[in-house]
């Protein structure tokens, strides 16, 4: 599906009915990441319409050179609500820079959000900043790694903490696929020029007291883990979970972990 905002045409996919959850991707990946993870945690509940969104310069959503700076992102994202989903309160789950997104909409427009979902989210913009661990590879696939293209072993060397063939496949069909899609001179100006938001987003006037999970990944070396902490009094209904045998695609690598504890974020939610 196609939404206009301005000269762009955001791609976006539907999926079920009922209350809205709007899905926000990280940088270079696109919205296949979030259906690749949220979907199966949705195969034995209704009432839930999933909106998975490609953000501008990636997957099928293309970048303009308008689009220099996250402040722009964020109001291209409230403009796409607005249109695809006017009045209506929704849930947000955002991944790494899509939850730095997901904190600014929760930043702009608080009462219409009811459950808040952060991935590995994104904390400290400047990367320099971000304490983070070295990355480590705790089970190592040297067969796998061997039946790969170079280029393919090693990005999925630097990213994954755990290997195997079924974590392979998904990487490639959910992260992967898109990478390949990004368009890479757009994000990276963005990402020098404009990857921080010019307010502090997590300096908030009242906390946000809906059901919101954060789950963070012990090994993850992109946005790491300790710096959440300090957004935590933000969130006093916060579930705060910090995985073991966990990098930045800690939903791939601890699955049932991942779809128990949203499953129990969506209950909180209903209780709400």
């Amino acid at each position: 599906m196609k939404c206009k905002i301005k000269d762009i045409s955001i791609n976006y996919e539907v999926i079920g009915s009922g209350k809205p959850i709007i899905m926000i991707h990280g940088y270079h990946v696109d919205h296949r990441l979030m259906t690749g993870c949220m979907e199966p945690v949705f195969n034995n509940r209704d009432g839930y319409k999933r909106i998975y969104i490609d953000l501008p310069g990636m997957g099928k959503t293309k970048g303009e050179n308008w689009i220099i700076n996250s402040d722009i992102m964020l109001d291209i994202l409230i403009n796409f609500i607005e249109k695809v989903i006017p009045n209506e309160n929704f849930l947000l789950a955002g991944e790494s820079y899509g939850g730095y997104l997901a904190r600014g909409i929760v930043h702009k427009m608080k009462d219409r959000v009811d459950g808040l979902f952060l991935l590995c989210p994104v904390i400290i913009a400047d990367f320099k900043k971000r304490n983070l661990p070295a990355h480590i590879i705790l089970k190592r696939d040297d067969e796998l790694l061997s039946q790969l293209e170079p280029s393919d072993a090693k990005g999925f060397s630097s990213m994954q903490v755990v290997q195997s063939k079924e974590i392979w496949d998904r990487y490639r069909e959910e992260i992967l696929s898109g990478i390949r899609l990004a368009d890479n001179d757009f994000l990276l100006n963005l990402q020098q020029n404009g990857y921080a938001f010019s307010f502090d987003v997590d300096r908030m006037n009242e906390k946000f007291n809906k059901p919101t999970l954060i789950l963070l990944g012990r090994q993850d070396s992109t946005v790491g883990y300790k710096d959440a902490w300090s957004i935590l009094d933000n969130y006093p209904r916060a579930t705060f979970a910090v995985l073991d045998r966990a990098g930045h695609n800690l939903q791939i690598e601890q699955r049932e972990l991942f779809n128990s504890l949203v499953n129990e974020w969506l209950e909180r939610v209903n209780e709400a």
